[in-house]
């Protein structure tokens, strides 16, 4: 990976140097010819389908579409540091490492912990294929830091259960046919008790409804999904009824994990390219540039490290806690900076009619969305109470006593 002039690459992690070496002699020895880095065919018929399909069985048989699964599932069981050296080596040869999303980095992790061996059976191969796209569907409208308080109502009707609710925020339903979850079965039960996880099918005909909302930088990845009587069999409710709680908390554990390890890449790609820009408006000789780009690279790098070697975790959740904080903070930090280095090219967006991910307003982009960043997995001031709590053993704030649940990994 080569790194701009006055960077550098971001590579070094501990007790990988034998692990990358065989990455990229893999690597080099079977990229299919005409394969581009987004895997994408510039047109049907160039050729560059057939190079991806080639290079999505090819990554399949060495069990590095899934690679932190277990091989016995179709995965390499690669650890986090492997996973990471493995995004580096694809980013470095300009090749996709094709991933399944949350699916991938939520689902299976999920059904590995919590569900039967009949529904990791049933279920996982789908995810592998890419057969079957996975979202994650926990919040609601007014209960959005709280799962333990959501009234999305599920009802047992013989070896089906029933859907009935609305939840908010999902990211990535639009392109999703399932979705795991969380919804209420037994309404007369302790909060964290009455709670099940399920797999939902997304589809009209299956009584769901699911309408993109668009965000303040343009984009349309969070969704809200409405379940009016939407069923689903008894045996993909992973963790058994009454068992969602500790699902959703393992969940929501990988789900900061995963998109901590899974944005690193693209992190760093935009790192650089603020650097080049910088270069390019004569601006690297001014103090406070260099420091807001020294301040960039040094919270980069902290991130990095704490992903490879995140903390012990006090109790369930807590170390993935500080993942998915330092990456929220990093990510709004990160557009402010960029916004302040690229000066009035910032202003700019896409014309109107283009589509919000035009390289126009690139930048703008970055700074409207990172706040967002900050909520939506738990908020920071929410995950800064887990790390004051839970690692740090402080005592819980005065006002949060007795709250109940919330998406940060515990009750309160």
């Amino acid at each position: 990976m080569e790194a701009a002039p006055g960077t550098r690459a971001f590579s070094h992690l501990p007790r990988t140097g034998p692990f990358r070496r065989r990455v990229r002699a893999w690597l080099a020895a079977g990229v299919p010819p005409g394969l581009r880095a987004d895997g994408l065919p510039a047109a049907p018929d160039d050729g560059r389908a057939a190079a991806y399909a080639a290079w999505e069985r090819r990554l399949l048989g060495a069990g590095l579409v899934c690679p932190a699964w277990p091989r016995r599932y179709g995965g390499a069981g690669l650890g986090v540091s492997e996973v990471l050296v493995l995004e580096e080596e694809c980013a470095r040869a300009g090749v996709p490492r094709i991933g399944r999303g949350a699916g991938e980095l939520v689902v299976g992790p999920v059904l590995l912990a919590h569900g039967t061996e009949e529904q990791r059976a049933r279920l996982l191969p789908g995810i592998l294929s890419g057969r079957d796209t996975y979202c994650e569907a926990y919040a609601e409208p007014s209960h959005g830091s709280d799962p333990a308080s959501v009234e999305t109502r599920g009802a047992i009707d013989g070896d089906e259960i029933v859907v009935t609710g609305r939840k908010a925020w999902v990211d990535g339903a639009h392109r999703a046919g399932r979705a795991l979850v969380l919804c209420r079965t037994a309404p007369d039960a302790d909060r964290h008790r009455g709670l099940s996880c399920v797999v939902v099918r997304l589809d009209d005909g299956n009584g769901t409804r699911v309408r993109p909302v668009r965000s303040a930088d343009g984009s349309q990845h969070l969704c809200e999904v409405v379940f009016d009587g939407a069923r689903a069999p008894l045996a993909d409710v992973v963790g058994g009824p009454g068992g969602g709680w500790p699902v959703v908390m393992t969940a929501l554990a990988h789900r900061r994990t995963g998109r901590a390890a899974a944005s690193l890449t693209g992190f760093e790609a935009a790192f650089r390219d603020l650097v080049r820009e910088a270069q390019k408006a004569g601006r690297t000789q001014d103090p406070l540039v260099r420091n807001q780009l020294a301040e960039a690279y040094t919270r980069m790098a902290l991130l990095r490290w704490t992903v490879a070697d995140p903390p012990a975790p006090g109790t369930p959740g807590a170390g993935a806690a500080v993942v998915g904080l330092m990456r929220a903070e990093y990510r709004r930090r990160f557009g402010e900076i960029a916004v302040a280095v690229t000066g009035t090219a910032a202003l700019l967006g896409p014309d109107p009619g283009e589509e919000a991910g035009d390289p126009a307003g690139r930048w703008q982009r970055l700074f409207l969305s990172g706040r967002g960043d900050t909520i939506g997995d738990g908020t920071s001031e929410v995950l800064r109470d887990v790390v004051a709590e839970r690692l740090l053993g402080l005592p819980k704030e005065p006002s949060a006593a007795g709250s109940g649940g919330n998406v940060t990994g515990g009750r309160r």
